[in-house]
Parts: structure tokens; C-alpha cells; sequence
């Protein structure tokens, strides 16, 4: 049975890194346990953490869902200079897409369910409201 999830992302410099996911998640980490290493609990159960060192070509994506996909990526445009990247959305695919890379390589995904009632729904199944 499993009942959380972690993902590791390293990052060279990780003063740099810390800010930079701190800004993206909007909030300091959950969990420092020594230097060179961060744990944010993104959703209960699901965990991302960032330590120094030297990335995996190509690490990810962590896929992460969003309300408002568009407003996001202005968002992450003007706060963390993140290069543009496509939305994508397709019809038989109930959500719109899109993968960004931060500054040592590593993907992440967001995505939007188009189904808004669909995206309560899942939202209540995972945070218990």
C-alpha cells in the first residue's frame, strides 16, 4: 500500500534554489532538516523536496494542478523569469497542459481540469473539505 509521494529535484546552488521554489510554491518550506536540503508538503501526502547537488539531465516532470493555468504562467513569467511555454489542450483530454523547466533543468507540468466541477470534485477527494 503506498500513502504519500516524494520527489527529489537537486539543484546546484541552493540559496538559489530555495528561493526560487519558495516563490513558486508561494510559501517557505515545511521541513529543513540540515543545509543543502528543503521539503515543501505540496498537497497532504505529496512531498517535493530540493537538495544540492547535481541535477539528472532531464529530471521530471512533476505534474502539478492548477486552477487557473493561464494565470499561473504570468504568474511564474514575472516573478521567477521562467522562458514561456506552451498550453496545450486536446479534446478527448480533460485538461489543458503545460511543462516548464526551472533554472537547473528540471520539468515541471502544470495542469487545469476543464471541467470545473470535475476539479471540485477532486480537490475534495484529496484535501478532505
Amino acid at each position: 500500500m503506498f500513502f504519500e509521494i516524494t520527489i527529489q529535484f537537486r539543484v546546484t546552488n541552493f540559496q538559489e534554489g530555495y528561493k526560487w521554489y519558495k516563490t513558486f510554491l508561494n510559501k517557505e518550506a515545511d521541513f529543513v532538516p540540515h543545509e543543502g536540503f528543503a521539503e515543501w508538503e505540496v498537497i497532504p501526502g505529496c512531498w517535493l523536496q530540493i537538495a544540492e547537488g547535481i541535477p539528472s539531465e532531464g529530471s521530471g516532470p512533476l505534474r502539478l494542478g492548477v486552477k487557473k493555468i493561464y494565470a499561473e504562467k504570468i504568474r511564474l513569467k514575472e516573478q521567477l523569469d521562467v522562458a514561456d511555454f506552451e498550453i496545450y489542450s486536446r479534446e478527448e483530454v480533460p485538461v489543458k497542459w503545460g511543462t516548464l523547466t526551472d533554472p537547473w533543468g528540471n520539468h515541471i507540468g502544470l495542469f487545469e481540469y476543464i471541467n470545473k466541477n470535475e476539479e471540485d470534485e477532486r480537490i475534495k477527494a484529496i484535501i478532505r473539505i
